[in-house]
């Protein structure tokens, strides 16, 4: 196969992006059942933000351990601005297999559960002759549908020897199952090899691979320990950044102090996980030093996490060349959102900047998509069902609201792919106010509201609504709030009716919310 290496990384977050959506047709089903139905092979990691990949650039590109991915990478299509919906792991998601917005899908934040007679892209694929798996991190607490075969975590789950749920020991929101000793993402890999060598050989198979790795607390196997000894990373741009709202943050956000905090209540009680490398102590250090300390523990147990994935997807690879079907396998490595790592002095995702809101992706299928490519168009976690139906010959969840980009992974765009995304974070906090807002290939603009409204797992809080507007042109890293720059008053109010557009399309006009009408027609969104 094709291999072309890049000496320059392109820049995912200020690149151009070209736009169009593909939508499916009976026409196109019948075009694409002509070959033979590819096996799918979807492989979900969560938190495994793109500074840690080593494709995307970024001041962590030359530590990432990423052999496996950067093979991907060189043999597929990486895409430069797949994002997500909602930034958090749950919402997320279920948006990847059912097609829909939070408030379609109605898994709005980490306290609910995808109800069981939604479709997903695992009930059609079987429709049309799929054998399917569910293998790791399922977090949608309900009972997987649509799986010939499934083996799930509680919630979380965890790292060391964890617990599978599977349909025979199945106890509704109990942490109860078989206990396998060992590495939850060896485990993982373990189970989709085993069920990728024991197919049924005639038919195709669609198998999700789905990792707890990386979130907190970023553990990593014994073989990892060493990586990283005495490396001393660069910081990013804004790590020392004291005043959170300086340039115009409206926002406290998830301060690197808090993850020390954790820690150092871990060092010397029980708490909710295991970290690694604990004790931790920051006695006697100037703010400057302690912050430094944090961010160098949090990046070395996150790239040893990293690593142990990219480890993993080398032997599911290496298991689909043996068993001879590489070319005929379409595989994706994706995270289910990204991550701040230090980035504003933040840890953490939910807010709708570059680092949490983008999704690292890439897809190597070789008999259809060009090696080595890369791919700057808008794609949203709610397109992925519908792409991986199109391949099958499927058709697309009940609930979809998005858009095959199969055509667009060809190289060939259609001239009507969006131009801008729309994203809502539900979950309302002090530090990290509920909010929504639009995205295009140059601005960003996010209406912070500040309301709990009913959804479940919020602070009983109500905020003053704020604005906030960067243009990542100048601004990539946001360092700047342009939100009352007159300069850009004309662009801002665009984008307003650019995003209540969107905001009709998808049918998100918070219209059973009094206090929500009220907060949009202050703010001359509505009349």
């Amino acid at each position: 196969m094709r291999r072309i290496y890049f000496k320059t990384l392109i820049n995912p977050y200020t690149a151009a992006l070209i736009s169009a959506p593909l939508l499916y047709s009976c026409g196109a089903k019948k075009q694409h059942q002509e070959k033979k139905q590819p096996n799918i092979l979807f492989i979900l990691s969560d938190d495994h933000t793109s500074q840690a990949w080593g494709v995307y650039g970024g001041v962590l590109a030359d530590y990432a351990k990423n052999d496996n991915i950067k093979k991907l990478a060189d043999e597929g299509c990486v895409l430069d601005n797949a994002m997500c919906t909602n930034s958090l792991s749950t919402p997320s998601r279920a948006s990847i297999h059912t097609g829909a917005y939070s408030h379609k899908n109605q898994v709005y934040t980490l306290n609910d559960e995808l109800n069981t007679s939604y479709d997903n892209i695992a009930k059609e694929l079987k429709e049309v002759g799929y054998q399917t798996s569910l293998y790791g991190k399922w977090h949608l607490k309900s009972k997987p549908q649509g799986f010939d075969d499934w083996a799930v975590f509680f919630d979380q789950g965890r790292y060391w020897d964890p617990i599978f749920k599977t349909a025979s020991n199945w106890v509704p929101n109990k942490n109860v199952g078989d206990t396998i000793k060992g590495f939850s993402t060896d485990i993982v890999a373990d189970k989709t090899i085993r069920f990728i060598k024991g197919r049924d050989k005639d038919k195709p198979f669609a198998t999700f691979c789905q990792f707890k790795a990386t979130h907190e607390p970023w553990d990593f196997p014994e073989r990892n320990k060493d990586l990283y000894k005495d490396v001393v990373f660069p910081d990013p741009v804004g790590m020392m950044n004291f005043n959170p709202r300086a340039g115009g943050r409206t926002f406290t956000g998830r301060m690197l102090e808090d993850m020390a905090v954790r820690w150092e209540s871990a060092s010397t009680g029980p708490w909710w996980c295991d970290y690694p490398g604990l004790p931790f102590k920051r006695e006697g250090k100037s703010k400057e030093a302690d912050r430094q300390q944090i961010y160098q523990k949090m990046i070395r147990d996150f790239l040893r996490c990293g690593a142990t994935i990219d480890q993993n997807i080398g032997r599911l690879l290496d298991c689909l060349d043996e068993e001879g079907i590489a070319n005929n396998t379409i595989v994706v490595y994706v995270a289910d959102q990204g991550y701040f790592l230090g980035e504003h002095g933040m840890f953490d995702k939910r807010m709708m900047y570059e680092q949490p809101l983008h999704m690292p992706f890439v897809i190597r299928y070789p008999d259809e998509i060009p090696a080595g490519t890369r791919n700057k168009d808008i794609i949203l976690n709610i397109d992925m069902a519908a792409t991986l139906a199109d391949y099958a010959g499927a058709k697309a969840p009940d609930l979809s609201q998005g858009r095959s980009f199969r055509a667009n992974l060809r190289g060939e765009t259609p001239s009507d792919w969006r131009k801008e995304m729309y994203y809502r974070y539900w979950v309302n906090e002090k530090i990290r106010p509920a909010h929504f807002g639009i995205r295009n290939e140059r601005y960003t603009l996010m209406f912070l509201y500040g309301q709990s409204l009913d959804m479940s797992g919020n602070e009983n809080v109500s905020e003053t609504p704020t604005w906030e507007f960067y243009d990542l042109q100048k601004d990539p890293d946001q360092m700047t709030n342009q939100y009352n720059n007159k300069a850009y008053a004309s662009i801002i109010q665009d984008m307003k009716v650019e995003m209540m557009k969107l905001r009709q399309e998808y049918d998100d006009t918070d219209a059973k919310y009094p206090v929500m009408q009220k907060i949009l027609k202050e703010n001359k969104l509505i009349n």
